[in-house]
């Protein structure tokens, strides 16, 4: 079978039943741009070419196995089971502006062990394939086409660590790009990371204009490593060499969670303006989101906000990021609550 997202392997199909390039043309918009379902995406072709596409080409990877519908702020949560009985999620966010993102996974589980992450408890299996981190896109914007809306930002931001699957991340990156299939923009394209300056740095080279995030939740170092392991092998020193190579291509997002008498005093006020002082960046402040057995407490709204003027006032761009999903375990941190790695 040849992967939808093979164009090498399409273009080989192609040649060999003799179908006009204009008609795969035609075929990838309905699938990629229009998002049409497969037989809808098949009838562009030659009647005669079609029977050979429907049982040669893999067009789906991903079975939806359940759906949750937020009912305060129009997220919802997909639970997709991939063909080895795994379950990975993504979540469609709503936001007013209606400008609809979608966050993906990059792995079954996680190894990082984060532990104010509830993917971080489930401990990891295996990576997700090109074809498997795509399939989630797809089948998102066929859910939200009724709705009118599209699929505008892609975050890799949901179960796993994308910079520790960098071949099939840079494979996706670039499918993603690509004029024939999906054609976004790099700046409407993130990848979050809990950071590894090696990855983090291979990223800024080969895809400039797509965004990163980095997560950082504390600019001293015995605190980062209580709350992310990885930090012991990927210290704060190394973090910001990348930090500043990664601000030569604009503003590096660093995401700061804010968890109580943790990280929100004011030594840790000053460590990170220290930090980050010289560094092109925008800090985005975000509430703690809690799951089953884990302990830690988020910062209360008010001490959220007085850090967050606090950072505006010594000149740093700040945001005060606002959870969606929570009620269905959608949030940042959520993922994977109470679910097994295979079903």
């Amino acid at each position: 079978m040849v992967s939808i997202y093979d164009i090498e392997g399409i273009e080989r199909l192609r040649s060999r039943h003799a179908v006009q390039p204009h008609r795969i043309k035609l075929f990838r918009n309905a699938l990629f741009k229009n998002v049409l379902e497969r037989d809808d995406a098949l009838a562009t072709l030659p009647e005669n070419a079609q029977a050979a596409f429907r049982s040669e080409v893999a067009f789906q990877s991903l079975e939806l196995a359940e759906r949750r519908d937020s009912e305060i702020d129009g997220a919802t949560k997909l639970l997709f089971r991939t063909a080895d009985g795994a379950l990975v999620e993504s979540v469609i966010l709503r936001p007013k502006t209606g400008r609809t993102s979608l966050c993906i996974s990059s792995q079954v589980g996680c190894a990082c062990a984060c532990g104010f992450c509830a993917t971080g408890r489930m401990g990891f299996l295996r990576d997700l394939s090109t074809a498997e981190i795509l399939d989630q896109i797809v089948q998102a914007a066929r859910m939200v086409k009724p709705e009118g809306r599209s699929i505008r930002n892609i975050v890799f931001m949901g179960m796993g660590e994308p910079l520790l699957n960098t071949g099939n991340l840079f494979q996706s990156l670039e499918l993603l790009r690509a004029a024939p299939l999906f054609n976004y923009a790099g700046s409407r394209l993130m990848v979050s990371s809990v950071g590894i300056p090696h990855a983090m740095e291979e990223l800024a080279r080969r895809f400039p204009e797509i965004r990163q995030a980095i997560s950082l939740h504390s600019a001293r170092q015995e605190v980062r490593e209580q709350l992310m392991p990885l930090a012991r092998k990927y210290p704060l020193k190394q973090l910001r060499k990348s930090l500043a190579a990664l601000s030569a291509n604009g503003k590096v997002m660093v995401e700061y969670l804010m968890l109580d008498g943790v990280n929100d005093r004011d030594g840790d006020l000053q460590a990170l303006e220290t930090y980050l002082r010289g560094i092109p960046v925008h800090i985005n402040l975000i509430p703690f989101n809690a799951f089953e057995g884990c302990t830690l407490r988020g910062t209360p709204r008010p001490g959220r906000e007085a850090f967050a003027t606090r950072l505006k006032q010594a000149g740093f761009d700040t945001t005060l990021r606002h959870s969606f999903g929570t009620d269905i375990a959608a949030a940042c941190g959520q993922l994977a609550q109470g679910r097994q790695t295979r079903s």
